[in-house]
Protein backbone atom coordinates (compact mmCIF):
# COMPACT_ATOMS: atom_id res chain seq x y z
CA UNK A 1 0.00 0.00 0.00
CA UNK A 2 1.48 3.32 -1.10
CA UNK A 3 -1.51 5.64 -1.05
CA UNK A 4 -4.72 5.85 0.95
CA UNK A 5 -7.67 8.19 1.36
CA UNK A 6 -9.30 8.62 4.75
CA UNK A 7 -12.78 10.09 4.59
CA UNK A 8 -13.84 11.33 8.00
CA UNK A 9 -11.18 12.77 10.29
CA UNK A 10 -12.63 12.16 13.72
CA UNK A 11 -10.95 10.04 16.39
CA UNK A 12 -10.87 6.79 14.39
CA UNK A 13 -10.18 8.21 10.94
CA UNK A 14 -7.37 10.47 12.12
CA UNK A 15 -5.84 7.67 14.21
CA UNK A 16 -5.83 5.40 11.13
CA UNK A 17 -4.27 8.19 9.08
CA UNK A 18 -1.59 8.88 11.71
CA UNK A 19 -0.65 5.19 11.81
CA UNK A 20 -0.46 4.93 8.01
CA UNK A 21 1.42 8.19 7.52
CA UNK A 22 3.88 7.19 10.24
CA UNK A 23 4.71 4.07 8.24
CA UNK A 24 5.33 5.80 4.93
CA UNK A 25 1.89 5.70 3.28
CA UNK A 26 0.77 8.87 1.49
CA UNK A 27 -2.58 9.69 3.06
CA UNK A 28 -5.18 12.07 1.61
CA UNK A 29 -7.68 13.43 4.12
CA UNK A 30 -11.26 14.54 3.58
CA UNK A 31 -14.10 15.51 5.90
CA UNK A 32 -17.50 17.20 5.60
CA UNK A 33 -15.93 19.80 7.91
CA UNK A 34 -12.76 21.00 6.13
CA UNK A 35 -11.43 22.36 9.41
CA UNK A 36 -11.28 18.83 10.81
CA UNK A 37 -9.27 17.67 7.81
CA UNK A 38 -6.90 20.63 8.16
CA UNK A 39 -6.46 19.87 11.86
CA UNK A 40 -5.67 16.21 11.11
CA UNK A 41 -3.18 17.29 8.45
CA UNK A 42 -1.52 19.67 10.91
CA UNK A 43 -1.11 16.74 13.30
CA UNK A 44 0.88 14.86 10.66
CA UNK A 45 -1.92 12.52 9.54
CA UNK A 46 -1.51 13.34 5.84
CA UNK A 47 -2.55 16.03 3.41
CA UNK A 48 -5.95 17.62 2.96
CA UNK A 49 -5.37 18.00 -0.79
CA UNK A 50 -7.26 15.57 -3.07
CA UNK A 51 -5.30 12.76 -4.77
CA UNK A 52 -4.55 13.13 -8.47
CA UNK A 53 -5.91 9.68 -9.27
CA UNK A 54 -7.22 6.51 -7.63
CA UNK A 55 -5.54 5.55 -4.33
CA UNK A 56 -4.80 2.02 -3.21
CA UNK A 57 -7.32 1.99 -0.37
CA UNK A 58 -10.15 4.29 0.69
CA UNK A 59 -11.01 4.19 4.38
CA UNK A 60 -14.50 5.49 5.17
CA UNK A 61 -14.61 6.70 8.78
CA UNK A 62 -18.01 8.38 8.93
CA UNK A 63 -21.06 7.68 11.14
CA UNK A 64 -22.91 4.43 10.26
CA UNK A 65 -25.87 6.29 8.73
CA UNK A 66 -23.58 7.88 6.14
CA UNK A 67 -21.38 4.89 5.27
CA UNK A 68 -23.43 3.63 2.31
CA UNK A 69 -23.86 7.03 0.64
CA UNK A 70 -20.19 7.91 1.11
CA UNK A 71 -19.05 4.58 -0.32
CA UNK A 72 -21.47 4.87 -3.23
CA UNK A 73 -20.04 8.28 -4.14
CA UNK A 74 -16.43 7.03 -3.92
CA UNK A 75 -17.13 3.88 -5.92
CA UNK A 76 -19.05 5.84 -8.51
CA UNK A 77 -15.97 7.88 -9.41
CA UNK A 78 -13.45 5.04 -9.03
CA UNK A 79 -11.61 6.69 -6.16
CA UNK A 80 -9.65 3.61 -5.08
CA UNK A 81 -8.63 0.03 -5.83
CA UNK A 82 -10.30 -1.10 -2.62
CA UNK A 83 -12.75 0.28 -0.07
CA UNK A 84 -13.34 -0.38 3.61
CA UNK A 85 -15.35 1.32 6.32
CA UNK A 86 -14.60 1.39 10.04
CA UNK A 87 -18.12 1.92 11.39
CA UNK A 88 -19.12 0.12 14.57
CA UNK A 89 -22.01 -1.73 12.87
CA UNK A 90 -21.69 -3.84 9.75
CA UNK A 91 -24.97 -5.46 8.69
CA UNK A 92 -26.98 -2.30 7.99
CA UNK A 93 -24.43 -0.51 5.76
CA UNK A 94 -23.86 -3.67 3.70
CA UNK A 95 -27.59 -4.13 3.10
CA UNK A 96 -27.90 -0.48 2.09
CA UNK A 97 -25.07 -0.91 -0.42
CA UNK A 98 -26.70 -4.05 -1.84
CA UNK A 99 -29.99 -2.17 -2.24
CA UNK A 100 -28.13 0.48 -4.24
CA UNK A 101 -27.06 -2.25 -6.66
CA UNK A 102 -23.32 -1.59 -6.26
CA UNK A 103 -20.60 -4.08 -7.14
CA UNK A 104 -19.24 -4.95 -3.70
CA UNK A 105 -16.30 -7.09 -4.75
CA UNK A 106 -13.97 -4.17 -3.96
CA UNK A 107 -15.50 -3.50 -0.52
CA UNK A 108 -15.03 -5.07 2.92
CA UNK A 109 -16.70 -3.88 6.10
CA UNK A 110 -14.36 -3.61 9.08
CA UNK A 111 -14.48 -2.40 12.67
CA UNK A 112 -11.47 -1.62 14.89
CA UNK A 113 -12.43 -2.47 18.48
CA UNK A 114 -10.80 0.53 20.04
CA UNK A 115 -11.77 4.03 21.05
CA UNK A 116 -11.70 6.70 23.72
CA UNK A 117 -14.20 8.80 25.64
CA UNK A 118 -13.00 11.86 23.71
CA UNK A 119 -13.77 12.43 20.04
CA UNK A 120 -12.41 14.50 17.14
CA UNK A 121 -9.00 14.67 15.46
CA UNK A 122 -7.27 16.16 18.51
CA UNK A 123 -8.08 12.99 20.48
CA UNK A 124 -6.42 10.75 17.85
CA UNK A 125 -3.22 8.77 18.39
CA UNK A 126 -1.18 6.61 16.03
CA UNK A 127 -1.13 3.74 18.56
CA UNK A 128 -4.88 3.68 19.26
CA UNK A 129 -5.31 0.25 17.65
CA UNK A 130 -2.11 -1.42 18.82
CA UNK A 131 -2.85 -4.93 20.08
CA UNK A 132 -6.61 -4.42 19.72
CA UNK A 133 -8.98 -6.68 17.70
CA UNK A 134 -9.94 -5.35 14.26
CA UNK A 135 -12.95 -7.14 12.81
CA UNK A 136 -13.25 -7.88 9.08
CA UNK A 137 -16.52 -9.03 7.54
CA UNK A 138 -15.64 -10.28 4.04
CA UNK A 139 -18.10 -12.26 1.95
CA UNK A 140 -17.57 -14.86 -0.78
CA UNK A 141 -17.75 -12.02 -3.30
CA UNK A 142 -14.92 -10.04 -1.67
CA UNK A 143 -11.87 -9.61 -3.89
CA UNK A 144 -8.70 -11.21 -2.51
CA UNK A 145 -6.66 -8.10 -3.38
CA UNK A 146 -8.97 -5.92 -1.29
CA UNK A 147 -8.81 -8.37 1.61
CA UNK A 148 -5.02 -8.22 1.44
CA UNK A 149 -5.11 -4.41 1.45
CA UNK A 150 -7.37 -4.45 4.52
CA UNK A 151 -5.05 -6.91 6.27
CA UNK A 152 -2.06 -4.73 5.39
CA UNK A 153 -3.78 -1.69 6.89
CA UNK A 154 -4.54 -3.64 10.07
CA UNK A 155 -0.91 -4.74 10.24
CA UNK A 156 0.32 -1.16 9.78
CA UNK A 157 -1.98 -0.11 12.63
CA UNK A 158 -0.55 -3.02 14.68
CA UNK A 159 -3.99 -4.40 15.39
CA UNK A 160 -5.13 -8.03 15.44
CA UNK A 161 -7.43 -9.16 12.57
CA UNK A 162 -10.61 -11.08 13.48
CA UNK A 163 -12.92 -12.39 10.74
CA UNK A 164 -16.66 -12.47 11.49
CA UNK A 165 -20.04 -12.50 9.78
CA UNK A 166 -21.48 -8.97 9.71
CA UNK A 167 -24.69 -9.77 11.61
CA UNK A 168 -22.80 -11.85 14.18
CA UNK A 169 -20.51 -8.86 14.65
CA UNK A 170 -23.45 -6.56 15.29
CA UNK A 171 -24.87 -8.90 17.93
CA UNK A 172 -21.45 -9.19 19.55
CA UNK A 173 -20.79 -5.45 19.78
CA UNK A 174 -24.31 -4.93 21.14
CA UNK A 175 -23.30 -7.23 24.00
CA UNK A 176 -19.76 -6.01 24.73
CA UNK A 177 -20.01 -2.32 23.77
CA UNK A 178 -23.38 -0.78 22.93
CA UNK A 179 -25.53 -2.19 25.76
CA UNK A 180 -22.85 -1.57 28.44
CA UNK A 181 -22.57 2.04 27.31
CA UNK A 182 -26.28 2.65 27.88
CA UNK A 183 -26.20 0.90 31.26
CA UNK A 184 -23.19 3.02 32.27
CA UNK A 185 -25.08 6.15 31.24
CA UNK A 186 -28.13 5.10 33.26
CA UNK A 187 -26.01 4.58 36.37
CA UNK A 188 -24.21 7.91 35.84
CA UNK A 189 -27.56 9.66 35.41
CA UNK A 190 -28.40 8.79 39.01
CA UNK A 191 -25.58 11.13 40.06
CA UNK A 192 -26.87 14.19 38.19
CA UNK A 193 -29.17 15.42 40.97
CA UNK A 194 -27.68 13.47 43.87
CA UNK A 195 -26.77 15.23 47.10
CA UNK A 196 -23.24 16.64 47.09
CA UNK A 197 -22.46 14.76 50.30
CA UNK A 198 -23.27 11.49 48.49
CA UNK A 199 -21.24 12.35 45.39
CA UNK A 200 -18.20 13.12 47.54
CA UNK A 201 -18.21 9.47 48.62
CA UNK A 202 -17.58 8.26 45.06
CA UNK A 203 -14.82 5.66 44.93
CA UNK A 204 -13.14 3.56 42.27
CA UNK A 205 -16.15 1.31 41.80
CA UNK A 206 -18.48 4.08 40.61
CA UNK A 207 -15.65 5.56 38.53
CA UNK A 208 -15.18 2.23 36.76
CA UNK A 209 -18.90 1.77 36.08
CA UNK A 210 -19.46 5.31 34.78
CA UNK A 211 -16.20 5.95 32.87
CA UNK A 212 -17.64 5.35 29.40
CA UNK A 213 -20.68 7.51 30.14
CA UNK A 214 -18.46 10.53 29.41
CA UNK A 215 -18.58 9.84 25.65
CA UNK A 216 -20.15 12.20 23.10
CA UNK A 217 -23.96 11.58 22.98
CA UNK A 218 -24.37 12.54 19.30
CA UNK A 219 -21.82 9.93 18.25
CA UNK A 220 -23.64 7.26 20.26
CA UNK A 221 -27.01 8.20 18.81
CA UNK A 222 -25.52 7.46 15.38
CA UNK A 223 -24.16 4.11 16.57
CA UNK A 224 -27.28 2.98 18.40
CA UNK A 225 -29.55 4.08 15.55
CA UNK A 226 -27.68 1.62 13.32
CA UNK A 227 -27.95 -1.33 15.74
CA UNK A 228 -31.16 -0.83 17.76
CA UNK A 229 -32.62 -4.35 17.62
CA UNK A 230 -29.79 -6.37 19.24
CA UNK A 231 -29.23 -3.64 21.85
CA UNK A 232 -32.94 -3.51 22.74
CA UNK A 233 -33.04 -7.32 23.07
CA UNK A 234 -30.13 -7.27 25.53
CA UNK A 235 -31.58 -4.38 27.53
CA UNK A 236 -34.84 -6.29 27.81
CA UNK A 237 -32.90 -9.16 29.41
CA UNK A 238 -31.14 -6.72 31.76
CA UNK A 239 -34.54 -5.21 32.59
CA UNK A 240 -35.88 -8.65 33.52
CA UNK A 241 -32.87 -9.19 35.80
CA UNK A 242 -33.45 -5.78 37.38
CA UNK A 243 -37.12 -6.57 38.03
CA UNK A 244 -36.17 -9.85 39.66
CA UNK A 245 -33.49 -8.18 41.78
CA UNK A 246 -35.86 -5.41 42.88
CA UNK A 247 -38.37 -8.04 44.02
CA UNK A 248 -35.63 -9.86 45.90
CA UNK A 249 -34.50 -6.67 47.65
CA UNK A 250 -38.09 -5.80 48.59
CA UNK A 251 -38.43 -9.27 50.07
CA UNK A 252 -35.40 -8.57 52.27
CA UNK A 253 -37.44 -5.79 53.87
CA UNK A 254 -40.21 -8.18 54.86
CA UNK A 255 -40.95 -9.14 58.45
CA UNK A 256 -41.53 -12.69 57.21
CA UNK A 257 -38.37 -14.77 57.67
CA UNK A 258 -39.18 -17.06 54.72
CA UNK A 259 -39.59 -14.08 52.37
CA UNK A 260 -36.30 -12.62 53.59
CA UNK A 261 -34.61 -15.93 52.90
CA UNK A 262 -36.08 -16.02 49.38
CA UNK A 263 -34.94 -12.46 48.84
CA UNK A 264 -31.39 -13.25 49.93
CA UNK A 265 -31.30 -16.23 47.56
CA UNK A 266 -32.54 -14.03 44.72
CA UNK A 267 -29.81 -11.46 45.30
CA UNK A 268 -27.22 -14.21 45.58
CA UNK A 269 -28.32 -15.70 42.25
CA UNK A 270 -27.74 -12.48 40.34
CA UNK A 271 -24.38 -11.91 42.06
CA UNK A 272 -23.21 -15.45 41.26
CA UNK A 273 -24.34 -15.11 37.65
CA UNK A 274 -22.26 -11.94 37.55
CA UNK A 275 -19.28 -13.87 38.89
CA UNK A 276 -19.74 -16.52 36.20
CA UNK A 277 -19.88 -13.92 33.44
CA UNK A 278 -17.00 -11.81 34.70
CA UNK A 279 -14.51 -14.70 34.68
CA UNK A 280 -15.13 -15.12 30.94
CA UNK A 281 -13.73 -11.66 30.18
CA UNK A 282 -10.39 -12.27 28.43
CA UNK A 283 -7.33 -11.59 30.52
CA UNK A 284 -4.01 -9.95 29.73
CA UNK A 285 -3.16 -9.88 26.01
CA UNK A 286 -6.51 -11.55 25.25
CA UNK A 287 -5.50 -14.76 27.02
CA UNK A 288 -7.77 -16.89 29.18
CA UNK A 289 -8.49 -15.30 32.57
CA UNK A 290 -5.77 -15.94 35.14
CA UNK A 291 -6.01 -15.69 38.92
CA UNK A 292 -3.73 -12.97 40.25
CA UNK A 293 -2.99 -11.47 43.65
CA UNK A 294 -3.24 -7.75 44.41
CA UNK A 295 -0.67 -5.94 46.50
CA UNK A 296 -2.10 -2.62 47.70
CA UNK A 297 0.27 0.22 48.59
CA UNK A 298 -0.35 3.73 49.94
CA UNK A 299 1.24 6.19 47.54
CA UNK A 300 1.65 9.97 47.75
CA UNK A 301 0.60 12.18 44.86
CA UNK A 302 4.16 13.31 44.20
CA UNK A 303 6.42 13.24 41.11
CA UNK A 304 8.42 10.04 40.74
CA UNK A 305 6.37 7.86 43.07
CA UNK A 306 5.13 5.52 40.35
CA UNK A 307 8.63 5.23 38.87
CA UNK A 308 10.02 4.34 42.30
CA UNK A 309 7.50 1.63 43.05
CA UNK A 310 7.90 0.05 39.60
CA UNK A 311 11.69 0.16 39.95
CA UNK A 312 11.47 -1.47 43.39
CA UNK A 313 9.29 -4.25 41.95
CA UNK A 314 11.71 -4.75 39.06
CA UNK A 315 14.69 -4.90 41.44
CA UNK A 316 13.31 -8.12 42.98
CA UNK A 317 12.28 -9.59 39.64
CA UNK A 318 8.51 -9.15 40.01
CA UNK A 319 6.50 -8.37 36.87
CA UNK A 320 3.53 -6.05 37.37
CA UNK A 321 0.69 -7.64 35.38
CA UNK A 322 -1.70 -4.72 35.82
CA UNK A 323 -2.06 -1.57 37.87
CA UNK A 324 -4.81 0.76 39.05
CA UNK A 325 -4.94 3.71 41.41
CA UNK A 326 -7.79 4.52 43.76
CA UNK A 327 -7.54 8.19 44.62
CA UNK A 328 -8.45 9.38 48.09
CA UNK A 329 -11.07 12.16 48.05
CA UNK A 330 -9.66 15.38 49.47
CA UNK A 331 -6.18 13.94 50.09
CA UNK A 332 -2.93 14.11 48.15
CA UNK A 333 -2.59 10.34 48.31
CA UNK A 334 -4.12 7.18 46.96
CA UNK A 335 -3.94 3.41 46.96
CA UNK A 336 -2.09 1.77 44.10
CA UNK A 337 -3.15 -1.80 43.41
CA UNK A 338 -0.38 -3.88 41.86
CA UNK A 339 -1.61 -7.06 40.18
CA UNK A 340 0.98 -9.87 40.23
CA UNK A 341 1.16 -13.64 39.97
CA UNK A 342 0.24 -15.36 43.26
CA UNK A 343 3.75 -16.64 44.00
CA UNK A 344 5.16 -13.13 43.47
CA UNK A 345 2.82 -11.40 45.94
CA UNK A 346 4.71 -12.27 49.16
CA UNK A 347 8.05 -11.44 47.53
CA UNK A 348 6.80 -8.05 46.38
CA UNK A 349 5.10 -7.31 49.72
CA UNK A 350 8.28 -8.02 51.68
CA UNK A 351 10.48 -6.06 49.28
CA UNK A 352 8.25 -2.98 49.31
CA UNK A 353 8.01 -3.01 53.10
CA UNK A 354 11.82 -3.14 53.32
CA UNK A 355 11.98 -0.08 51.08
CA UNK A 356 9.62 1.92 53.27
CA UNK A 357 6.32 1.53 51.43
CA UNK A 358 3.10 1.27 53.45
CA UNK A 359 1.33 -1.97 52.49
CA UNK A 360 -2.44 -2.13 52.98
CA UNK A 361 -4.42 -5.34 53.30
Amino acid sequence: MRTAAVIGTGLIGTSVALALAGRGVTVHLADHDPEHARTAAALGAGTDTPPEGPVDLAVVAVPPAHVASTLAELMGRGAARGYIDVASVKGGPRRELEELGLDLTAYIGTHPMSGRERSGPLAATADLFEGRPWVLTPTRASDTEVLNLALELISLCRAVPVVMDSDAHDRAVALVSHMPHLVSSMVAARLEHAEETAVRLCGQGIRDVTRIAASEPRMWIDILSANPGPVADLLAEVSADLDETVRALRALQSADEEKRSDGAQGVERVLRRGNAGQVRVPGKHGSAPVSYEIVTVLIDDQPGQLARIFADAGAVGVNIEDVRIEHATGRQAGLIQLTVEPNAAPVLTAALRERGWSIRQ
